[in-house]
């Protein structure tokens, strides 16, 4: 079967991801803002016997921006192996789009032009003649909509035809005087018959007075340069002439937007629109100056608040049905040792993690629901002149909301940024944006700690309150470690448009199984090796220094000293000397060794705390009920003050290792990474010991 590598290349915002969806059947992530996509994403598909794979690369205005996830598709696009590029264009926005494609033709590679969401355009009272500009060009153009699905077999057809034919040089001219001198430069190549792979003489013309690097470090290694290079020093000259007093830069910019304005022109046609559409009337009310702010808050409290009330009921579901597995199951084991393993440390440890799947599951639904409609950018240029304030960029908005799912891509987002100094500063601050992995240990203290009807808004509370701590890092960061210039902020306003029902469940799918494999895979394996350092080596002389006291003692005392005795094995095992060596650390905090070691257990992710707490009360503590959830287990065992420091805790102080990992290659310097680690901790010490040290005297 033969094969096809398409290159999904566009802007941001013209439906490139759904676009591919369409074509492939697949499922692909989709945004409408920068950076969603910042690695590349496939999608392969079968037509004809032929399989075809489309590699969808990040948004980009130009190939000449250099933000990291634009260079990826940069990248790619001069040195990767594929077949075709598939330039997405939003029929909606045609001249500004075609910039983009002016580039593209300019690498002379076999190209298609998708005219996307030519419905829209429809609407808008836009025209588009394709077949005119397909003369124009010498570029297949045809108009599709991802949304409707409208000529997605013609689009699937002309991929099949492009690619078994000859490449044709795309139609792509310029003014008189920059002509000629590119006619001399092709005329000498073609003389000497020089042939590149994969480049026409024309396209190494236009490089070479363009005067891009990677072209003249090409022909520089050639022979022919010699005598190339009075011809193109002549040719540049006659540039800087017509040129005047403008550099390079700007004659290409002038050079191309007259192009693309010319051909905006002969093929686009505007009948009368209508003075207000409906993104324009929604737009009045949420981003009004007084009122977005305001609205943007209201929908974020709602938004926690169906986290857990709704998420309450399920939640208490699966924490019953693990209850009545660990019976179930610890009934038909003899052994008291594979029984504490399989009840204590899987069921319990598990089960103490999977409970809060609705909650996750809640959360990513609202999330993408607010993304995926055009909101979210929405709301970045709201916060835009607020952010500026604490040294912020209103881009940076992307990246920390994004880390209200998880570190790993909002870190990845901070590409987005252009500005070295805004991008590690964003970076620093994720941290303080509670993730998802963090969702569960903040359920179970309001839970456990706040009545029913309060835990929604404690949950909204504590992730707006982690929001503002990083906004104040930021503001002494921006004034000590990551001083400079701010870059312009510039943001593209994409129309709302309603989410795909099948795409939103698929986000909020894919998300919830990596929640269940990590569960059922490292989750697991955290469970395991707590159990087994808690519960090993055993101390057999503790249990036997007890069993004359248990004895002796009267009814209503032997559960206390029975779970003193086992208090005290605990301790005594491998995690109960780790826990009391570190314990002094914590201990200004308000935080048991239980608690000690849950924070450091964390470092693997955040929900291996709840199954930390969970197996380590589930050993030993002065809950004897076999009914007892954990919520209870743990608000008659943690006081209040210790429970609000280690919520604080939970909250600043480092994501995970992954995510760290993920920082230190996008921050691409080590000494940033120690930074993060010393700062988020020293943080997080701080302000759960204020936290602490205060309530205490109220509690």
């Amino acid at each position: 079967m033969k094969k096809i590598v398409i290159a999904l290349v566009g802007q941001p915002n013209v439906g490139k991801s759904h676009l591919a969806n369409a074509l492939s059947g697949s499922n692909l992530k989709i945004g409408n803002f920068a950076g969603v996509t910042v690695e590349k994403a496939i999608a392969s598909f079968s037509k004809d016997d032929t399989e075809i794979e489309i590699i969808d690369l990040p948004g980009l205005y130009s190939l000449e921006d250099f933000s990291a996830d634009e260079k990826v598709t940069k990248d790619f696009l001069l040195k990767g192996e594929y077949d075709l590029i598939l330039n997405v264009i939003d029929s909606t926005n045609l001249e500004r789009n075609l910039n983009l494609s002016v580039e593209l033709m300019e690498l002379d590679k076999k190209m298609i032009i998708a005219l996307n969401m030519d419905d829209e355009a429809h609407k808008e009272g836009i025209e588009i003649d394709a077949t005119y500009m397909r003369k124009i060009l010498s570029i297949p153009c045809i108009k599709v909509s991802s949304k409707t699905k409208y000529n997605i077999d013609a689009l699937q057809e002309s991929i099949l035809h492009v690619n078994a034919h000859e490449p044709v040089a795309a139609k792509l001219f310029y003014s008189d005087i920059i002509e000629t001198e590119l006619e001399k430069i092709t005329s000498f190549l073609d003389e000497k018959h020089f042939k590149a792979p994969n480049m026409s003489n024309r396209h190494i013309a236009i490089g070479l007075l363009w005067q891009r690097k990677p072209m003249y470090a090409m022909m520089h290694e050639q022979p022919l340069f010699i005598e190339l290079q009075p011809i193109l020093n002549n040719a540049l000259g006659h540039v800087y002439m017509y040129a005047g007093s403008e550099d390079i830069e700007e004659v290409i910019n002038k050079e191309n937007a007259a192009f693309v304005s010319g051909l905006t022109t002969d093929v686009m046609s505007v009948k009368a629109q209508k003075s207000k559409n409906l993104t324009q009337a929604i737009d009045k009310l949420l981003i009004h100056k007084l009122l977005g702010i305001p609205i943007f808050v209201f929908l974020m409290w709602g938004l926690f608040q169906l986290t857990f009330t709704l998420g309450q009921a399920p939640m208490d579901w699966i924490e019953g049905a693990f209850q009545w597995l660990g019976e179930i199951v610890g009934a038909t084991i003899e052994n008291e040792a594979i029984k504490s393993l399989i009840v204590d440390g899987i069921i319990v440890g598990v089960g103490s993690v999977l409970m809060f799947l609705p909650n996750i599951m809640i959360l990513f639904l609202g999330i993408s629901l607010l993304e995926t409609t055009g909101y979210m950018s929405r709301v970045a240029f709201l916060l835009d002149g607020f952010f500026h304030k604490f040294g912020l960029h209103g881009k940076s908005f992307i990246p920390l909301v994004t880390g209200f799912g998880c570190s790993v891509p909002a870190y990845m987002a901070a590409r987005t940024l252009k500005n070295k100094k805004d991008r590690l500063l964003t970076m620093f601050i994720i941290g303080f944006m509670s993730c998802g992995a963090r969702l569960p240990v903040f359920v179970l203290f309001a839970g456990a700690f706040f009545d029913e009807d309060m835990a929604g808004n404690v949950l909204f509370i504590i992730y707006i309150s982690g929001a503002l701590l990083g906004l104040i890092a930021g503001k002494i960061l921006s004034v000590t470690a990551f001083k400079g210039e701010d870059e312009p902020f510039v943001m593209e306003m994409p129309k709302y448009r309603f989410p795909s029902p099948r795409l939103i469940w698929f986000s909020v799918y894919s998300k919830s199984i990596m929640y269940l494999k990590k569960a059922g895979t490292f989750i697991l394996m955290a469970s395991m090796l707590i159990w087994f350092i808690s519960s090993y080596p055993k101390n057999s002389f503790i249990e036997e220094s007890y069993a004359p006291q248990i004895e002796a003692a009267l009814d209503e005392e032997k559960g206390a000293l029975e779970n003193e005795m086992r208090e005290k094995m605990m301790e005594n095992t491998y995690l109960g000397i780790i826990g009391k060596t570190i314990e002094p650390i914590f201990t200004p905090l308000g935080f048991d060794w239980k608690m000690s070691v849950a924070t450091i257990s964390g470092l693997a992710a955040k929900e291996v705390i709840v199954s930390t707490l969970g197996v380590l009360y589930s050993l030993g503590d002065e809950v004897s009920e076999d009914d007892a959830s954990l919520k209870e287990i743990i608000s008659k065992s943690i006081s209040f003050p210790s429970a609000i420091a280690f919520i604080i805790f939970v909250m600043i102080y480092l994501p995970c290792i992954a995510a760290t990992a993920v920082f230190a290659k996008e921050a691409e310097n080590y000494k940033y990474t120690i930074y993060l680690v010393v700062f988020t901790f020293a943080t997080a010490w701080i302000f759960a010991f204020i936290a602490y040290q205060t309530l205490s005297l109220f509690y």
